[in-house]
């Protein structure tokens, strides 16, 4: 009897022995396995690739403008040869809200400020194609308007901004000779309304100027050269 408790009691303190040893092996076997583990990759970092002016152009501009900046669509504004400061800035009142237009906003809202700057430079060494006035050649209403102004009214000559020859000047006034007549006459109207307020200058002087005025002389800016 007093053998088999004496047999008992060290199974007892046996089992419990190995649960200790186990207990206190554990994180030594943890700590030695984390050792010897693979070290993890650090996180891939994606970062965009950063877009050409060729590939802003040819993915946001091209459909209206043209690659070239000589858009054949007569409503949409040539932009080769434009001052790239002025193509800078409309972009980003685009984006801004300054300058209303629903597809323009749209467009400009893709583009960072540094796009904005690529692709002005972009547009601004590009050759620009000549236009031919319709009606409106030397001795005509819209030759009257450009280099004289119109006095009764107090409209300024567009040549004093904008240059004898159309070219504008960098920094201040936009490039107009050769321009198309349907979207110089589109902006002197939205001029007129205040649906464009981003140059009060221009509301000001649109506000002075009748429907036949605004088409001779956007008639005649289209032949500047």
């Amino acid at each position: 009897m007093q053998f088999r408790h004496a047999m008992k009691l060290s199974a007892i303190f046996l089992v419990s022995g190995l649960l200790t040893l186990s207990v206190h092996a554990a994180p030594a076997t943890a700590e030695k396995a984390a050792a010897n583990a693979p070290e993890k990759a650090p996180a891939k970092i994606e970062v965009a690739e950063k877009k050409t002016a060729d590939q802003i152009v040819n993915t946001v501009c091209a459909a209206c403008h043209a690659p070239d900046g000589n858009s054949v669509i007569s409503l949409n504004p040539k932009l080769a040869a434009q001052h790239p400061e002025y193509l800078e800035k409309q972009l980003a009142e685009f984006k801004s809200g300054k300058r209303a237009n629903a597809v323009m906003s749209g467009m400009a809202a893709m583009l960072t400020d540094e796009d904005m700057k690529n692709v002005a430079a972009y547009f601004s060494t590009q050759k620009l194609t000549l236009g031919q006035a319709k009606t409106n050649a030397a001795g005509s209403l819209g030759e009257k308007i450009y280099r004289g102004g119109i006095a009764a009214t107090n409209v300024p000559a567009c040549a004093a901004c904008h240059g004898a020859n159309g070219a504008g000047l960098p920094k201040q006034f936009p490039r107009l000779g050769g321009q198309h007549a349907d979207y110089t006459l589109a902006q002197l109207r939205i001029f007129r309304t205040g649906e464009r307020a981003n140059a009060p200058m221009m509301m000001a002087i649109a506000a002075k100027m009748t429907d036949a005025e605004m088409a001779a002389v956007a008639d005649y800016i289209q032949g500047l050269r």
